[in-house]
């Protein structure tokens, strides 16, 4: 199997997973405070990073190894804390609208390499990203009672992760991938810690089984994801994230008995057609560039 294809396998089955792991979060953040359940799942994951840097190639060691110390910390942590804030919104928004309002992240993402990254975004890119958050607010369309502010949690998840990703991008330039991935567990992990503990709580038995497979589908899903990087580029890998979508909004009916309206229906899909024009964009321009540098 042509390597291309392999990482086109092994993204889809990250991003299935991940939708499986959306949905247990949203059966233990409905049942115990979010951060706790955030808490344990990266007490896991932090492991799971340092086992996986000790195996690389120059140990811990290089994994560690930084001159970005502070823009590498600071990826982690904004990361922990839009998960955190995704738990919330999972458990009181629901799972198909909270990931239809994170499919604008890649519209954010565009937005913020300007003043970040220093990168320029011409007029069509511009405009699509005009179309996508034309569809964020046909999501967070009031209905008759009212505009909910607990939406305002969901866009902030999607502006973290959105933030998050211009921060790796940033940081890629300058570190290996081990070492990115190290500082988006270990630093997160810390952060959590100082906070978690206030909220422990008493977990039922059987649901110890549940943050078990939290933590699993989590480890699993990374690492499948770095094999998808490794045998395909990002630009490709990136579209499955609407996949799991889907497949999300396909749990939170089912299982949850959660209803897709029409405006967030409506609001999603231009959403999605507006962030994949805006990935073919930057893949066709990126194309043209090392085209270019030859």
């Amino acid at each position: 199997m042509p390597p291309q294809s392999a990482g086109y396998l092994y993204a889809f089955a990250a991003f299935t997973i991940f939708a499986v792991q959306d949905g247990i979060s949203k059966h233990l953040g409905s049942a115990y405070p979010p951060v706790f359940v955030a808490m344990l799942r990266y007490w896991a994951f932090a492991l799971f990073v340092i086992i996986l840097a000790a195996r690389s190639n120059g140990g811990l060691r290089k994994a560690i190894s930084t001159d970005r110390i502070v823009l590498q910390v600071s990826r982690g942590v904004v990361l922990a804390v839009q998960i955190v804030l995704s738990i919330i919104s999972f458990s009181l928004v629901g799972l198909a609208h909270t990931h239809a309002i994170l499919a604008s992240t890649p519209l954010i993402v565009a937005a913020l390499s300007v003043p970040i990254l220093g990168e320029k975004v011409g007029w069509k890119r511009w405009s699509a990203i005009l179309v996508g958050f034309l569809g964020v607010l046909i999501i967070l369309k009031p209905d008759e009672s009212g505009f909910d502010p607990v939406l305002i949690v969901s866009f902030a998840a999607a502006a973290l992760l959105g933030l998050y990703g211009v921060l790796t991008r940033l940081a890629s330039r300058t570190d290996t991938a081990m070492t990115s991935f190290f500082y988006i567990g270990v630093p997160g992990a810390c952060a959590l810690t100082l906070v978690g503990p206030f909220f422990w709580t008493h977990m039922a038995p059987y649901d110890w089984g549940w943050m078990l497979a939290l933590c699993v589908t989590g480890m699993s899903g990374h690492y499948l994801l770095i094999r998808a990087f490794e045998l395909a580029d990002a630009a490709s890998v990136q579209p499955f994230s609407y996949y799991q979508m889907v497949l999300v909004s396909i749990l939170g009916v089912s299982l949850y008995g959660e209803v897709l309206s029409t405006h967030m229906v409506v609001g999603a899909a231009i959403v999605v057609a507006a962030g994949l024009f805006t990935i073919w964009r930057e893949q066709m321009l990126a194309r043209k560039k090392r085209a270019s540098a030859r």
